[in-house]
C-alpha cells in the first residue's frame, strides 16, 4: 500500500454511491502528515424520497395513539386557538433546532434551503398524516366546524412530528 501525501488535509464533502448522496470525507493523517485513513460519513442534508418516507411512517407512530384519545378531541375544543397556534410554533421551534443540530450545525450557510425545506417537510407531512388520520376516524368535523378540526390536528401534530423528526434522523 502506497501513501499518498495530501496537501489539503481539510475535510471536503463528495457524491458517492449509486445513488450519488453527499457524504463528508474526512482525512486521518499520522505525524508527517501523509492520509493514513479517510472517514466517509453521509451528509444528510438534502430530501430524499427515503426521508419523506421515514417522516410520514414516524408522524404515524404517535399520531395514532394520540389521535385516538378523547382528551386531544376535547382538548381541541377546550383551547383557545391563540393557545393552539402556540403549539403550532413551539412544533416548529423543537423541529427546527432538533433538525439543525443533527444536520446542518456544521453545514447551514452551505445548505439553508435544505435546511427549510425538510423542516417545514416533517412539520407539514405530520399534519396532513393528522389530517388524514382524524378525518378517517370521524374527529375532524370538516364543513361543519373547521376550525376545531384544524386545532384537533395541531394538537396531535405536536407529538407526531416529533416522532417523524427522530425517525429522519435515522440512517
Amino acid at each position: 500500500m502506497t501513501s499518498e501525501k495530501n496537501t489539503s488535509q481539510s475535510v471536503s464533502i463528495e457524491r458517492l454511491g449509486r445513488g450519488r448522496y453527499l457524504h463528508t470525507i474526512i482525512p486521518i493523517v499520522d505525524s508527517t502528515g501523509e492520509v493514513i485513513e479517510r472517514i466517509v460519513k453521509p451528509l444528510m442534508v438534502e430530501l430524499h424520497l427515503r426521508d419523506i418516507v421515514q417522516i410520514l411512517v414516524g408522524s404515524a407512530m404517535l399520531a395514532v395513539p394520540v389521535g385516538f384519545t378523547e382528551e386531544t378531541w376535547n382538548l381541541g375544543e377546550r383551547l383557545p386557538t391563540a393557545n393552539v397556534l402556540a403549539i403550532a410554533a413551539i412544533s416548529l421551534f423543537f423541529i427546527a433546532t432538533f433538525v439543525y443540530v443533527n444536520f446542518y450545525r456544521f453545514y447551514l450557510k452551505d445548505f439553508s434551503f435544505e435546511y427549510i425545506k425538510r423542516v417545514l417537510a416533517i412539520y407539514l407531512l405530520s399534519l396532513l398524516v393528522v389530517g388524514i388520520l382524524l378525518t378517517v376516524i370521524q374527529q375532524c368535523p370538516w364543513g361543519i366546524d373547521n376550525i376545531l378540526a384544524a386545532k384537533r390536528i395541531i394538537i396531535v401534530a405536536f407529538p407526531a412530528s416529533m416522532s417523524a423528526a427522530l425517525t429522519d434522523s435515522l440512517k
